[in-house]
């Protein structure tokens, strides 16, 4: 049992020092050209979610009839809408609606998928055959956004329920994803080696699988994000998500609606919001897979 307890000291030992490893992840990921101004970006949006109330300009909830459908100046840089609302104020606030759909959205898909796709894909079996995979299947069959929306459409409008509705379209994909990567992983010499020496079968789940996929199911979550905040302006945009006056990007599309010969501007700002937002955590979760991709490491 001594040889056994001092292995693992040995490896550790002969392992670069952590901040190698931080330098090596980081040059990864500086790499890929793109990955650092959608990482800038996002943290721009993010910051400007969490201090909204000091960086928004005007009450995003405050009406002005004198002002309305008043073009970009230097009192209202994004013009305002029909009710005489700075759109810079109401798209800051929405970018917090936004960003936490997307964020409590995957999280709580991950909450549901992570264990269900580890359990499945490490014990397989009849179990994981017969019924989660098929249960998988039928979900996975029906497109996302229309799962949504059929979900949002029974829960009902509002911004608690748009989440739950989300995260119900998201569990599949990551239920999937995360078995197809726990099989990849239980016959490793890893695991099997854990097994040899008595590990339970939680222990090798969680404490030896689940850092190696840990890659994988970060890329798969930034994505998934990404999907999320187009998947709530839809939702808000057809009335299930977002309800007014609650400034949302995608509800502030629907209204611009109506306006677009006479106001183009209400829909220019919140559709950039949308576009340069998405892109940006797409081009940060590029620059994720390629840092944590294992094939990078002697590129």
């Amino acid at each position: 049992m001594a040889q056994v307890q001092l292995a693992p000291e040995r490896m550790r030992l002969n392992d670069p020092p952590e901040s190698g490893r931080l330098k090596g992840l980081w040059r990864r990921f500086r790499r890929n050209k793109l990955a650092l101004p959608g990482a800038v970006i996002v943290l721009l949006v993010v910051l400007a979610a969490l201090f909204a109330p000091w960086i928004a300009p005007y009450d995003p909830l405050k009406q002005d009839y004198a002002m309305a459908l008043k073009p970009a100046s230097a009192a209202h840089w994004f013009g305002t809408d029909d009710l005489g609302r700075d759109i810079l104020s109401r798209l800051i606030y929405g970018a917090r609606n936004s960003l936490s759909t997307g964020v409590v959205s995957v999280g709580l898909a991950l909450l549901i998928g992570l264990p269900i796709g580890l359990v499945s894909g490490y014990y397989r079996g009849l179990w994981d055959e017969v019924v989660i995979m098929r249960i998988t299947d039928a979900f996975q069959a029906i497109p996302f956004l229309i799962l949504a929306l059929a979900m949002a459409a029974v829960l009902g409008p509002g911004l608690g329920k748009a989440m739950i509705a989300l995260s119900i379209g998201f569990t599949p994909a990551f239920i999937r994803m995360v078995r197809a990567q726990v099989l990849s992983q239980r016959e490793l010499d890893y695991v099997q080696a854990a097994k040899a020496l008595g590990a339970s079968d939680l222990r090798i789940m969680f404490r030896h699988v689940l850092p190696n996929i840990a890659g994988p199911v970060i890329v798969q979550a930034s994505l998934a994000t990404a999907s999320a905040i187009i998947a709530e302006a839809g939702l808000s945009y057809l009335g299930l998500g977002i309800q007014p006056p609650a400034p949302a990007w995608g509800s502030a599309l629907r209204f611009a609606q109506g306006y677009l010969t006479i106001a183009p501007w209400m829909a220019y700002f919140p559709g950039a919001a949308i576009f340069v937002t998405v892109l940006s955590i797409n081009l940060l979760g590029d620059g994720l897979r390629d840092m944590l991709d294992p094939r990078m490491k002697n590129d």
